[in-house]
């Protein structure tokens, strides 16, 4: 008994202390939100407050936020924000408000990682599964990485969607699959691309639930897609009443993601490809890129079946490289991740390399922005090489960790090969 309120007292102490550094970089430096907003590592096309506040100022104005072609995020954002009190005269309620929606997302990445499923799946058991870190340790690393804080002061959409994607998780296994799908058609409605996480989350679910509830596997994917498919109907629905009887917002929110309509730079690898693409190649490329991303899903799926959290990890990563509009944010959720395998870092082989590549990058990427955009001695070239690095750390990353999980899964199945070098032929 003690011992669960000194557990609950500490995280709670947690809570407030990030809540507490947020609030402060809020009120004491009341230039950088807006500083940060206007980073394109942090905001996107999709993802940006500026852009929303467009689209809130024409929505309050009775004029379609899709007007001018300048807001690309999901219409139900509108009413959410206009409920808040403007922003222009009193921003404490929508700085609370991303504050709240961090905490969220911490305590599901808490809920993740106290249940020792990264270790110890239904289908799989690490002998390693002991080295591990609590909850506490993965919560507090999420809400002090630099790139969670940045993205919450620069108040980027992305945080509602990483909120959603981790309470999907984490209610697949605490045994709640109808809440799980629930909330990652929500993540799927405001981003899109949480729907290529549903084939692991299904089979993190169909694991995670409870036996007298668990019926065939093709018979609990069925059910549960169609319980995406309803919900999303709804919200679709929602919006198209919203936005006064027009799909209008089909084609400017993931229309825009599909077709890559706005070459705003960013941290991803697809702006500058496209911007110097012949029009005729466009729409082979754009084919090429998507089939690229989503590629990844099945394979893992199949491949690492007995781990299905390791596969949304994993995809997640893959997501914040490959996606169309990525930004730190994304980054920042992967990384919140990644802890959760403590007990497989001793196999991994590039974990300084790697972290010298995302720190190099984090400093570089700012600097040959600004050379390019501000003091005019650059040009896109530079940022761009940046990015690629930046990509090629995180791609270091994806691998290193999906090596060090087969060579785990690979030491149960064959003993004999615990500690020897293995190499590809």
């Amino acid at each position: 008994m003690n011992g669960g309120k000194v557990t609950l007292g500490r995280t709670a102490g947690l809570y407030l202390g990030a809540a507490v550094l947020r609030l402060a970089l809020f009120v004491l430096f009341p230039g950088l939100p807006d500083l940060l907003t206007g980073r394109v590592e942090i905001s996107t096309p999709v993802t940006s407050f500026k852009r929303l506040q467009e689209g809130l100022f024409l929505y309050n104005h009775n004029v379609s936020p899709y007007d001018g072609g300048v807001y690309h995020q999901a219409p139900l954002f509108l009413p959410l924000f206009s409920l808040l009190p403007s922003f222009s005269s009193l921003p404490i309620f929508t700085y609370l408000l991303y504050i709240v929606v961090d905490l969220l997302s911490a305590d599901a990445l808490l809920k993740i990682a106290d249940s020792g499923e990264a270790g110890s799946s239904a289908l799989f058991t690490s002998p390693r599964r002991e080295k591990r870190w609590s909850g506490f340790v993965i919560a507090a690393v999420f809400l002090f990485n630099p790139f969670t804080i940045a993205t919450c002061i620069g108040r980027s959409t992305s945080v509602f969607t990483s909120c959603f994607i981790l309470y999907s998780i984490s209610n697949a296994i605490s045994g709640a699959p109808f809440t799980s799908m629930v909330a990652l058609s929500f993540a799927s409605y405001l981003s899109m691309y949480p729907l290529l996480l549903l084939p692991p989350l299904l089979l993190l679910a169909y694991d995670r639930a409870p036996p007298a509830r668990q019926s065939n596997l093709a018979l609990f994917a069925t059910t549960h897609v169609l319980i995406i498919t309803l919900v999303s109907t709804i919200l679709l629905g929602m919006s198209y009443v919203l936005t006064g009887c027009s799909w209008e917002f089909l084609a400017s929110t993931y229309g825009v993601q599909l077709t890559l309509s706005d070459l705003t730079p960013n941290v991803g690898l697809w702006w500058y490809f496209f911007i110097e693409m012949f029009d005729s190649f466009r729409s082979f490329f754009l084919a090429v890129f998507w089939l690229h991303l989503s590629s990844y899903v099945g394979g893992l799926t199949v491949r690492i079946r007995r781990q299905p959290l390791v596969v949304i990890t994993l995809l997640l990563g893959i997501f914040a490289i490959f996606k169309p509009y990525p930004s730190i944010s994304d980054t920042s959720l992967f990384l919140a991740m990644v802890p959760l395998y403590r007990h497989v870092f001793p196999l991994m082989r590039y974990t300084f390399l790697v972290a010298a590549i995302i720190v190099y990058t984090t400093f570089l990427g700012p600097a040959f922005y600004h050379l390019w955009i501000y003091a005019g001695s650059g040009n896109a070239n530079f940022f761009y090489a940046i990015t690629l690095v930046w990509g090629l750390g995180q791609s270091l990353l994806v691998c290193d960790l999906t090596f060090a999980v087969l060579r785990d899964e690979l030491e149960v199945e064959r003993p004999e090969m615990v500690g020897k070098e293995i190499r590809q032929i």
